[in-house]
């Protein structure tokens, strides 16, 4: 800049010393001065939501005029005065120029009398003292620092900065300043320098339309004056100044946005992603639950048997599957948590009920019910084969009873009495009281019938009710034939009074024939009885009564000869004493022919007992062995997967080498546990053979089938979150710029501390409130544990360059032209269509007191983007 244009300068940019009071402006600058500045304070006047229509009557009681200069200086000023008189108007005044004092601004000859008198030369020369201070000034300090840089920021053609004002008349000027910066909105090859009407028109409507600059000038003011208003053109060629120079920085802080929410939307794809993967395992456990706790039981042992097949398929296909998922749920989770603090946003915190301590909950639960399903599986089927055993049992007992007491009703009420001899008489009798010995007999049986029944209505047996009914139909029947014996003795009492003979021998024959017959059937019944046991000591026991009733049969022969010679005897005494006995003995049905064919059926049934019980003790056998070979890898196989669990954990914190080292060496060993499956496999090969074959119990080994599931599924689980813990060091050390001696201090450091249950030097040193922020860092979740990842992060945040809160805000407030909110169209301009979008539906409206419509607060959403408050 040569000497005149830096003194040209320096006259613009002094205050008029020689301002005369009485001298008048020449009317076409009066008018342009008017028009301008009144534009000019209007521009910043709306941002306070108000406005002047004439220039020397809306500052004279001062309020807009200390309004104005709170707006573009940013201070609040002295309290106005609210009255009307002429002095509350002076104080406000006062006020306004004592503040524009106090920037270096000299005044001279305005005083606050001509302000509040409407002075038009003297508010104008005010308004002209704040548009040097506030306006041109700063350009005038940037001319100082870098002379070149206004002008080609601006893209002005001329060497000096403030040129005369007729050098804008032809409107080529505006028009270069618009065309070097948005070139897009003017073609200036087409324009025409004898043509200054449309020229001006063109800058002003474009400059007023696309680059929000009040239109301050009328093209037929400048064009039809010889010398346009100097003030005025500097006032609006200074906006234009101010429009530009934002343009770098609006560039910049778009830049800082698009970084900062590229960021925030991969990170809240991720976190859509766990919240997705939660919800779906929660609601398969949650679908799953009221499944396995189903507890209504079958009727039948095949439809229970489908349960348990559907119950193994259960846990076979559709469970390792859901395992899986949950380990990768919780790897996700840790990622996702690494990468939020590697961006310096705050840990994620899932919606409700789908935390990781939640989702383990429901996991318990699932396999608690699980648990509880199979044992009611097992308990259930065993019911139903005690049911089963004892509807067997209840059916051939009734059907024994039935066939006894077919045709008992219809003897008791015969009448044979009446036209008997004395021996008939007293045969009938003594038949009678045999018959009363035989129905006591079979009272244990009818006993035993009720007391099943009994048993069978408490197992809940499906079939009860029939059950219940035959029983009642015995029982009635009983307690019918007790009467009508009853009845009957009373009858044969009274003829026995007339009657003296009787047969002894017969009678003996039928007191001892009756006993033995319901000994043989009472034999047969229990040689007949199914029965059920579980282990070798069971079928022993039976066995070893089974020889007991073996030994009784020399005897029982021995009783039935002595009842047969009875009955011989009674035959020779018939032989021999002609006695009209009809061939038959009156004191009971039993012939020698029956007693002997149930006795050789007896015989007959105690070696298929043998064969019987020598096949269970075979089939109790093989169940040992089963119980045996299950328990032999049971016993390896257990502590095998505490000792790989203990070895996890030492890996864990005793790791040397380079942490691709120890990944790789992680992945190995994951490798020689996963080799191990055929043997959990074969495993439950074995395993399912006992359940086929009913075993309930194995005192061979403490281990179940569920524990080896268990254990086997945490190593697994735990080997993998050590891998993920690794890698997500690994990515730490990337993003940080950690070195790997820098890690393997941090990992000393850690290991040492850990073991002796003592906080880092670190935190030690730090006071209770510093020590509270950093336990707020590294243990965000509260959990009381700090991992060997959070201690890294901390360790190694301080130094990182991040993004801030206030950075971002900032940046909005550039783009915003410095104002309090930001509008839509101001961020559809500066940002890219996909993020601009993406503030306008999330930032709130802005409810200031100089809001506009449309208006969005930036500053909640800065806020919001680092957790400071609710997005």
């Amino acid at each position: 800049m040569d000497h005149y244009d830096s003194q040209q300068t320096n006259d613009y940019m002094q205050p008029e010393e020689d301002w005369d009071r009485d001298l008048l402006l020449d009317p076409a600058w009066e008018k342009q001065q008017r028009k301008t500045f009144t534009a000019w304070c209007n521009s910043h006047l709306r941002k306070a939501g108000t406005q002047i229509e004439n220039i020397e009557e809306d500052f004279r009681d001062g309020l807009k005029l200390m309004l104005l200069l709170e707006v573009i200086s940013g201070e609040r000023l002295a309290k106005p005065e609210r009255g009307k008189m002429r002095v509350h108007k002076i104080s406000n005044v006062n006020k306004a120029l004592d503040f524009i004092a106090s920037k270096g601004v000299k005044l001279v000859s305005i005083g606050a009398e001509e302000i509040v008198d409407g002075n038009v030369k003297m508010t104008l020369g005010m308004i002209w003292t704040i548009i040097l201070r506030f306006a041109i000034q700063d350009i005038s300090v940037e001319v100082q620092e870098t002379p070149a840089l206004p002008w080609l920021v601006l893209g002005c053609p001329f060497p000096a900065p403030f040129l005369s004002p007729g050098s804008w008349k032809d409107g080529l000027g505006f028009c270069a300043l618009i065309h070097r910066h948005r070139p897009e909105l003017i073609d200036y090859g087409k324009l025409r320098k004898d043509d200054p009407l449309t020229n001006l028109n063109t800058a002003f409507d474009v400059a007023e339309k696309y680059l929000d600059i009040p239109k301050m000038l009328d093209a037929e003011d400048i064009v039809g004056t010889a010398r346009p208003d100097e003030k005025a053109i500097m006032t609006y060629v200074s906006s234009f100044y101010h429009a530009f120079s934002g343009a770098q920085k609006a560039e910049t802080a778009a830049n800082r946005i698009c970084k900062v929410l590229a960021v925030n939307q991969e990170n809240e794809q991720l976190m859509e992603d766990y919240e997705k993967l939660a919800s779906d395992l929660l609601e398969w456990i949650r679908r799953t639950i009221p499944w396995l706790e189903n507890r209504v039981p079958e009727n039948t042992m095949h439809a229970m048997q489908q349960k348990l097949e559907d119950f193994r398929d259960y846990r076979r296909l559709h469970k390792p599957p859901k395992v899986q998922e949950k380990c990768q749920l919780e790897i996700n989770f840790n990622t996702l948590q690494t990468k939020l603090r590697l961006s310096n946003r705050p840990a994620f915190m899932p919606s409700e009920g789908r935390m990781v301590s939640d989702i383990n909950n429901a996991w318990g639960c699932l396999e608690q019910v699980e648990k509880g399903y199979e044992e009611w599986l097992l308990n259930e089927i065993r019911r139903l084969e005690r049911l089963d055993h004892l509807a067997e049992k209840f059916r051939q007992k009734a059907s024994i009873h039935e066939a006894w007491t077919d045709g008992k009703e219809a003897m008791l009420r015969q009448k044979d009495y009446e036209t008997a001899t004395l021996s008939e008489i007293k045969a009938l009798l003594k038949k009678h009281e045999a018959f009363e010995s035989d129905l006591a007999a079979h009272q244990d049986r009818v006993e035993q019938i009720a007391a099943i029944a009994q048993e069978l209505n408490e197992l809940d047996y499906y079939d009860s009710p029939s059950v219940n009914a035959r029983c009642q139909k015995i029982c009635d029947q009983w307690d019918n034939l007790g009467a009508l014996t009853q009845k009957r003795r009373e009858a044969l009492e009274r003829t026995e009074k007339l009657l003296e003979t009787i047969d002894q021998l017969y009678l003996e024959y039928a007191k001892r024939a009756a006993p033995f017959n319901n000994w043989m059937e009472g034999a047969m019944e229990d040689l007949q009885d199914t029965f059920i046991v579980h282990t070798i000591e069971e079928i022993q026991g039976l066995t070893t009564a089974h020889e007991q009733f073996k030994a009784t049969l020399p005897d029982a022969d021995k009783e039935r000869l002595a009842i047969l010679g009875i009955h011989n005897e009674v035959s020779k005494i018939v032989q021999t004493y002609h006695v009209n006995m009809a061939g038959t003995n009156p004191y009971t049905t039993i012939t020698p022919q029956e007693i002997n064919g149930k006795w050789d059926h007896v015989r007959q049934l105690v070696p298929r007992r043998d064969q019987a019980l020598t096949e269970e003790h075979a089939r109790q056998q093989h169940n040992e062995r089963l119980r045996k070979q299950f328990g032999a890898q049971a016993n390896v196989i257990g502590p095998w997967i505490q000792t790989k669990m203990e070895e996890i954990g030492r890996i864990s914190i005793e790791m040397h080498g380079t942490l691709e080292d120890q990944l790789s060496h992680l992945r190995q060993y994951e490798k020689s546990i996963v080799n191990y499956k055929p043997k959990i496999d074969q495993l439950e090969g074995d395993h399912q053979l006992i359940q086929e074959a009913l075993i309930f119990d194995n005192k061979h080994t403490n281990y179940t089938m569920e524990h080896i599931r268990v254990g086997w599924e945490q190593l697994l689980t735990t080997i993998a979150r050590t891998i993920n813990e690794v890698e997500n060091q690994i990515l730490t050390r990337d993003a940080k710029g950690i070195s790997q001696e820098q890690m393997n201090e941090f990992r000393a450091s850690f290991n040492h501390f850990d073991r002796v249950r003592a906080p880092p030097l670190c935190f030690v040193s730090a006071g209770e409130a510093e020590f509270a922020r950093i336990m707020s860092i590294v243990d965000p979740n509260r959990l009381g544990v700090v991992t060997f990842q959070a201690f890294i992060d901390f360790m190694s945040r301080e130094t990182a360059d991040t993004d801030t809160a206030d950075q971002v805000m900032a940046s909005f407030k550039i783009l915003a032209g410095d104002k309090n909110y930001i509008t839509v169209e101001e961020l559809r301009r500066e940002l890219p269509p996909d993020q601009a979008e993406y503030c306008i539906a999330r930032m709130a409206p802005y409810t200031g007191p100089d809001s506009v419509p449309g208006a969005l607060d930036y500053m909640s959403f800065s806020t919001a983007l680092y957790g400071e408050s609710d997005l």
